[in-house]
């Protein structure tokens, strides 16, 4: 399996890394060492995830994330790392753009 990881992910994770480093010097670091290891775990455990707004969604295990990601051949392509902790509105409305 090969997992790619669109642009609009890779912000996700950039901006969830600024917060948790705003809150504890180098929290922000162990914030995408964990996530990155969660995404990579995809390449083992990729359409196991029950479907949210149309995507899979994988729990992220140390931080209130979840991973949407779409399974297609042997690519899964991460479309979005978002906070849990948001109203779930917003994260149908993010998906659905």
């Amino acid at each position: 399996m090969r997992i790619e990881l669109l642009a609009q992910a890779e912000q996700d994770l950039i901006e969830g890394y600024y917060f948790y480093e705003r809150q504890v010097e180098n929290l922000g670091e162990y914030f995408l060492d964990s996530l990155l290891s969660d995404i990579d775990s995809l390449e083992f455990y990729a359409g196991i995830h029950s479907k949210h707004f149309g995507y899979h969604r994988l729990l992220a295990t140390k931080f209130p994330y979840a991973v949407y990601y779409t399974v297609e051949e042997e690519v899964v392509q991460v479309y979005a790392v978002l906070d849990c902790r948001k109203d779930p509105e917003q994260t149908k409305e993010r998906l659905n753009e």
